[in-house]
């Protein structure tokens, strides 16, 4: 886990560099907004989520007050991979329940996952995977690699790799296959 941390914040925070150092991962997190907050996403993640020195409970409310700052409701249960980018950050939702791979792209206003955490199953997103505005991606489904989704879009079936999924008129679901 320790390792997932260090790689995620490499990527989204340091942004360049061969070797991963913490002092220059928390200078570039303070300087920038988007910066800070997947700086502070992957701490409290990695805390909750290993419950390191007991700090389970400090995390989730850290993550809760994080959440209320940035209007997203990003749970600290979800797995989510290195290379997380967020165009714009109100309006994400993403359930406990959720597995992303990494470089996932994520607009305003995206759902991922079931009801509720106690929902059997999980969204399951795959690597280089693009959602687009208002997407709502609900159920247990499996989403392939390199897939994807247009604005709007809901999505309750599963989608395979290499595939462009759009709602045309607010009616029909198209994909088509790269």
């Amino acid at each position: 886990m320790y390792e997932q941390l260090k790689e995620s914040l490499m990527v989204e925070v340091q942004k360049g560099g061969k070797s991963f150092s913490w002092s220059k991962t928390i200078r570039r997190a303070m300087k920038c907004v988007d910066r800070r907050f997947y700086f502070w996403f992957r701490i409290w993640c990695y805390l909750y989520q290993t419950n390191k020195y007991g700090l389970r409970e400090y995390a989730k409310h850290r993550m809760i007050k994080l959440n209320r700052c940035y209007s997203t409701d990003i749970n600290p249960k979800a797995v989510i991979g290195p290379g997380l980018k967020i165009v714009h950050f109100p309006g994400i939702v993403i359930r406990g329940n959720t597995v992303i791979g990494k470089n996932a792209i994520i607009r305003q206003g995206v759902t991922i996952g079931a009801r509720n955490d106690t929902d059997e199953g999980f969204s399951r997103i795959g690597d280089n995977v693009e959602i687009g505005a208002n997407a709502c991606l609900i159920g247990d489904i499996s989403i392939g690699d390199n897939v994807k989704i247009g604005a709007m879009a809901f999505i309750n079936k599963n989608i395979p790799d290499d595939t462009v999924v759009f709602s045309k008129n607010d009616i029909v679901l198209k994909t088509y296959t790269k």
